[in-house]
């Protein structure tokens, strides 16, 4: 059963947004926004915010710029996880893990059946970690990415969280390149 435990001091994380559309705009980001409120909501540093077109180098380069950027913990993306022929974000995902948190899907899958029933089959947000540094791809939609927050990031981005969280193990996600 997970709980927060208030014996453990609440740790900031440092967390990037980035839109993936080729129609908006800074001021039409709703999904951006809603994503930046629920993150400041609860303590965490906006670290960086863009847009991005759906392009698939395009969005795994400016991935790969932000993991490389010792200032950002967690990148998160809203929008081109759909099944379109434009919708390559999971694609620029994959193109740049070291691991894939293949758990976060089918949890966000389950989140949205109870919200918007069998159509949740449609969404392949994804997660996984590159350079240390966490990367999750949500849908594009407000209400998707407020799920996600509320249902999965809020707890799993919160260092009080039992039985485990992310945040916990943030220190050892690059031991392997400390192995003899």
């Amino acid at each position: 059963m997970s709980r927060i435990d208030e014996t453990r001091e609440f740790v900031p994380v440092r967390i990037a947004v980035l839109t993936v559309s080729d129609t908006r705009t800074a001021a039409e980001d709703r999904s951006g926004d809603t994503l930046v409120e629920r993150l400041t909501g609860a303590g965490h540093v906006l670290a960086a915010r863009g847009i991005e077109r759906d392009e698939r180098t395009a969005i795994a380069g400016h991935l790969r710029r932000w993991i490389a950027d010792p200032a950002i913990d967690v990148i998160l993306t809203t929008g081109g996880t759909g099944l379109t022929g434009r919708d390559v974000t999971v694609e620029a995902h994959r193109d740049v893990y070291e691991k894939e948190i293949e758990a976060f899907g089918t949890v966000f899958t389950m989140v949205s059946m109870g919200k918007i029933g069998t159509s949740a089959v449609q969404s392949r947000a994804c997660g996984g970690v590159a350079g240390g540094t966490y990367l999750f791809a949500l849908p594009g939609s407000p209400g998707a990415c407020r799920d996600a927050w509320a249902e999965i990031l809020k707890w799993q981005l919160d260092y009080r969280h039992k039985p485990c969280n992310f945040v916990e193990i943030m220190p050892r996600r690059e031991e392997h390149k400390r192995r003899k």
